[in-house]
Order: structure tokens, then sequence, then C-alpha cells
């Protein structure tokens, strides 16, 4: 029983981190006018005949807190990659030199900061609503295995294992939603 109890945990841990690196990469694509490579993540580009990843065919950096710098590992695939990060909807205008693509990231007006603070918020309920839910799965579980047999003491202490657990998580939740909002509103 006591292998079932800690599996149930496991379990719910596992999701809990699993709603906090969904957060973290939800996050990323909030810009807070400040440059960085992993804005994008997403952008997907047609190389021979697959899509993949733009940084699987090109150096990305920044060479400024204002600046995306891709080097194509090859020169035939500099329109390509301009082409799929103005299709990307990320609001990005390149500038292609025929050599690399510059990107520059502007600065965010006041209203689009607030509402990139509402957004944040809403992706950080989401992860909460992950986080309670994994929860509840958590404990349903473990009241079935009372049913089985599961002694009260090992449900109880595992729920309270459970909640303590959900604590800690939405404690992290918060300080990620701080430093987000607080990096979005930092001019």
């Amino acid at each position: 029983m006591h292998e079932e109890v800690q599996m149930v945990i496991d379990i719910c841990r596992e999701r809990m981190e699993h709603a906090l690196t969904h957060l973290d990469k939800e996050l990323v694509h909030l810009r807070a006018g400040k440059a960085s490579p992993r804005m994008l993540d997403t952008v997907m580009v047609l190389y021979y005949g697959n899509m993949v990843p733009i940084a699987q065919v090109s150096n990305i950096n920044t060479p400024d807190a204002r600046t995306i710098v891709v080097q194509p590992w090859e020169k035939a695939m500099i329109h390509p990659i301009e082409k799929a990060i103005i299709n990307s909807n990320l609001g990005f205008n390149p500038d292609n030199n025929g050599e690399f693509i510059r990107i520059n990231v502007p600065a965010p007006t006041e209203q689009r900061r607030k509402d990139m603070v509402k957004q944040v918020n809403k992706e950080g309920e989401t992860a909460k609503v992950s986080l309670r839910s994994a929860r509840k799965d958590a404990n349903d579980n473990l009241k079935k295995l009372l049913k089985d047999g599961l002694s009260e003491d090992l449900e109880k202490d595992a729920e309270e294992e459970v909640q303590d657990m959900i604590h800690n998580f939405s404690k992290k939740v918060d300080k990620i939603l701080e430093d987000k909002s607080l990096e979005i509103l930092t001019i």
C-alpha cells in the first residue's frame, strides 16, 4: 500500500511540475520589450521539405536588449527564415542584410504592457487550475486506496503532503507571475 500512496503523490508532483513548466513556456512569448532568443521558439522554418524549429537551422542571439540576430547556417535559408518570422504572428519586422536577419524588439506602449500583465495573470490562473486538478485527482485516488484497505492515518498524511505540495507550487506560480509582471511594467 505504501508504494501506491507514494505513486499517487509522485504523479501529483509530476503534474504540478508540468504546470509550472507550461506556465514558463507560455510566459516566454509575452514580450516585455527585452529581446530574448526564446521569443522565436515557436517559429517553424521549411527546411528541405520539413518544418523545423528556427533554432535548428540558425544561431539566434541578442547583441543588446532590443535586438535579436538570426544567423542562418546556410545562406540559402535566409529568405525562408525571414518569411517564417513574418508569418509567425509575433509582430516582428525582420531586416535581412543578406548575411543575417536583425529583429528590433520595440518597447511596448503602456496600454500594451497593462494588457500583457492581464495575460500573465490569466496564464497564472490556468496554471493554478492545473495544480488544483492534480490535487483533486490525487485526493480521489487516495480515497480509493482508503476503500481498498489503506489506513486512515496514511491517507490523511498523504492528503496533507499533497496539500503542502499545492501550497508550495502556488507560491512558485505567484513568484513567477510577480517577476514577469515587474519585468513587463519596468521600462
